[in-house]
């Protein structure tokens, strides 16, 4: 049984998200939180917030008794909407300025026993 997770839009570039996805990927619940709890870069608490809400909608949707043996099967981060703002430069011309963002997938798998 499959738990899916999605935030659309998040303000971080996606190639800076992969990293934090990359951590994560395969590990158990537990050690997934302990690891963005100690890692220091800006996705990780995103991360953090999503597997929350993955593991709560596993608890309230999917009716799973032991949150113990959720693992974290894939984190997939695609690249969102670029924000294009123009600043100003010298002699009257302006530089273009893309401000990325992403869509993060989180699946969650019961382990078997």
């Amino acid at each position: 049984m499959e738990v899916r997770a999605l935030l659309r839009h998040t303000r971080t570039a996606p190639r800076k998200a992969r990293l934090v996805a990359d951590l994560i990927r395969g590990k158990n619940v537990n050690d997934a939180i302990n690891i963005l709890a100690f890692t220091r870069k800006r996705a990780a608490g995103v991360f953090q917030k999503l597997l929350k809400s993955a593991i709560a909608n596993a608890e309230e949707n999917h009716k799973v008794l032991d949150v113990d043996d959720l693992v974290v099967k894939n984190v997939r981060v695609d690249g969102g909407v670029t924000w294009k703002r123009n600043m100003p430069r010298a002699r009257g011309t302006s530089t273009m300025i893309q401000k990325k963002t992403s869509h993060i997938t989180l699946i969650l798998e019961e382990k078997e026993s």
